[in-house]
């Protein structure tokens, strides 16, 4: 009983050392970049042995693979809650919008989260296409399914898709832009919010978004319509 009880003991340490490593890791690689970025800093920094890299991970490279699906992985949220079958697209896109804004704003998120993923846009790797392909597009897709339901099952694809960025900019927004929006209104939180004030963000962006798909909408009805046919003379 004794010697099973230690080595769960010694799993949970190494479950520990390695989160240790991967929070010290997106800090650093935050802070630094993956080439300035130093393994004898990390392991400094997460209290652990040089050697624990190479034993949880294998090399810098796979580190920083791990610590940044791990920085992407803590942004996931649901984007259908208090949704079902019958929600119509408007609910359903409140709910996405809702839920994003809760993954990249909410209290309690570390800020290097956000660093290692704007630094990764910035300076693409693989790793990118990795999550690209496993978290980024699937989310993308639901998100553009919603849209059309909005928009009619015959919109053209090319507005389905610019609506549809257009509302993952305006979220994005409040993300990146947070330090300058903390100088231009010192009042106001744009990081860590409350759960009231992430709601009546979602409020608005919801809103505006519909506003803006039905805009579109009418604009391409408009374009799309045939010109009325021209009098000979100017004559009725």
């Amino acid at each position: 009983m004794a010697k099973r009880s230690a080595v769960i003991d010694e799993q949970d340490e190494l479950q520990r050392t390695r989160q240790r490593l991967l929070e010290a890791a997106g800090e650093v690689f935050a802070d630094r970049g993956f080439k300035n970025a130093t393994v004898r800093e990390i392991c400094r920094r997460a209290g652990a042995n040089i050697a624990a890299v190479n034993y949880h991970f294998g090399d810098k490279q796979r580190l920083y693979s791990e610590s940044l699906k791990f920085a992407h992985a803590c942004v996931k949220r649901p984007l259908d809650a208090g949704v079902d079958v019958s929600s119509s697209p408007e609910q359903r896109l409140h709910a996405f919008i809702s839920g994003f804004l809760g993954g990249i704003l909410a209290e309690g998120r570390p800020a290097w989260h956000g660093r290692l993923m704007a630094r990764e846009m910035s300076e693409p790797t693989k790793v990118l296409d990795e999550i690209v392909a496993s978290a980024i597009r699937p989310r993308f897709e639901l998100l553009s399914s919603i849209v059309r339901e909005i928009l009619g099952q015959d919109a053209p694809p090319d507005m389905i898709r610019r609506c549809a960025q257009s509302i993952v900019g305006q979220m994005l927004f409040y993300h990146f832009a947070a330090p300058v929006l903390k100088r231009l209104f010192p009042h106001e939180a744009h990081r860590g919010i409350s759960a009231a004030s992430l709601n009546a963000l979602a409020e608005h962006i919801a809103a505006f978004s519909l506003a803006g798909i039905r805009g579109a909408q009418e604009m391409s009805s408009k374009l799309s319509a045939p010109a009325p046919s021209e009098t000979v003379g100017g004559a009725a």
